[in-house]
């Protein structure tokens, strides 16, 4: 299953205080040498893929990598070792060096994932999920922060086009290497997942053939046997369990991709409990971040992605994905709050203190607009909105949810990170 394919020696001790990780899917970042595998719109001197247009696109990823300002990036949809050294010698021309670097090899395959990186790289390993094209390798790089081994998995799964299956074939071979580590190891999943963090929530029927299962939620473990996800206080060092970063975020920001106005969070930074124990290296909390500048949308406020259009290359634009960042620290640890689940109303979202997670039982939605639902409750003499539903309230029904965090927007508090705790629903 799991294939070592480079041994870099370094120092064993690295010192260092933050360290910046990032994920970032380029689209298609090809060279200019023929090999037989790339996709049609890439082949060296078609469609206007030509030297002029290459140097452009390496000159704008790397805009975008210089903004990040990341000490590791893992990086999706590398063609191959020689684009990366290139996108490598384009970021050392600009001003932003990366010194080391790691990639995944798989034969006939048109795209890797690979890591470009600040510190040393130890060791790498590349995870074979299945021989077949149809699955990328996923790659697992280590580095030593002061004494402190973190491992690193770059992940590229299977298209949202492709069956639940194939992604929970990719799950189940990561956790089977993340079940390998030594107990209590300390390790950042993260990548192009092709799934969204509610996977299990929204699942296509078409590719739901595995009952509802689902890769990122139910093999990787971000949410528990009743179906809510493991928070930051609710993460047990006793079995296999994650948290999903999106959640640092309200419910109506957590994006990476808008495919035709539809915004999914399909890239993830992924942690275990480890790094929430306030022990070797810690999540700095609140660090989590999507990038989100101006010049990475069109001006009529899609995402500007790299431009093919009527099979020719015009030689602009970045990628239909946006970058991720999140910073890890040896000194800065993380303080986990001790959380008491408490009943209450919606009237009680309107006080100035309040503590959280509030239980608000049996609230009835009485208002659906565009991403945005207005709740009421029997006992409560107020209504509240609620952001970020993505469709998972229904006009006139009834629900029990579990109420995380509130925003006061404009003179109004809205609800901006909720769980569904029951239904009284045909569901």
């Amino acid at each position: 299953m799991f294939k070592i394919f480079s041994l870099l020696l370094f120092p064993l001790l690295l010192l260092s205080t933050n360290i910046k990780v990032a994920s970032y899917n380029v689209e298609n970042l090809f060279d200019m040498v023929y090999d037989g595998h790339e996709y049609k719109a890439y082949i060296p001197n078609q469609h206007e893929w030509n030297k002029k247009n290459f140097q452009k696109k390496l000159l704008n990823i790397s805009e975008v990598i210089c903004d990040l300002n990341a000490d590791i990036i893992g990086l999706q949809e590398i063609e191959n070792k020689n684009v990366l050294k290139q996108l490598q010698k384009s970021l050392k021309k600009v001003g932003c060096c990366y010194k080391y670097l790691a990639i995944t090899h798989k034969k006939k395959s048109a795209i890797q994932v690979a890591i470009l990186s600040r510190f040393p790289i130890q060791k790498s390993y590349e995870v074979v999920v299945k021989r077949s094209l149809k699955y990328r390798n996923i790659l697992e790089v280590k580095y030593m922060f002061e004494g402190n081994p973190l491992y690193i998995y770059v992940n590229h799964w299977t298209s949202k086009r492709s069956k639940e299956s194939k992604r929970i074939s990719s799950a189940k071979a990561l956790k089977e290497r993340l079940l390998l580590l030594p107990k209590g190891s300390e390790y950042i999943l993260l990548g192009d997942f092709n799934s969204d963090y509610d996977e299990y929530l929204h699942i296509e029927n078409k590719h739901n053939d595995t009952h509802g299962k689902t890769g990122m939620n139910h093999i990787l473990k971000t949410i528990n046997n009743k179906g809510n996800f493991f928070r930051t206080f609710s993460l047990k060092k006793e079995y296999f369990s994650h948290y999903n970063l999106w959640l640092e975020l309200e419910n109506y920001k957590r994006w990476s991709h808008n495919f035709y106005g539809k915004k999914q969070a399909l890239d993830a930074i992924i942690i275990p409990s480890t790094l929430f124990d306030g022990k070797g290296i810690d999540y700095v909390d609140n660090s989590f971040r999507v990038m989100k500048k101006n010049y990475l949308f069109h001006k009529k406020g899609y995402i500007f992605r790299w431009e093919y259009k009527k099979k020719r290359h015009k030689g602009r634009g970045y990628s239909d994905h946006l970058p991720l960042m999140a910073t890890f620290s040896t000194t800065q640890k993380f303080q986990k709050e001790k959380i008491h689940k408490m009943e209450g109303l919606i009237d009680w979202l309107y006080r100035e203190k309040l503590k959280f997670p509030l239980f608000l039982k049996k609230i009835k939605v009485i208002v659906i607009e565009k991403n945005k639902v207005i709740v009421s409750q029997k006992k409560s003499k107020k209504k509240i909105a609620i952001y970020g539903t993505k469709d998972a309230l229904s006009l006139g029904k009834e629900y029990d949810l579990m109420v995380y965090k509130r925003k006061l927007y404009k003179g109004e508090y809205e609800i901006i990170d909720f769980e569904i705790e029951k239904r009284y629903d045909s569901f």
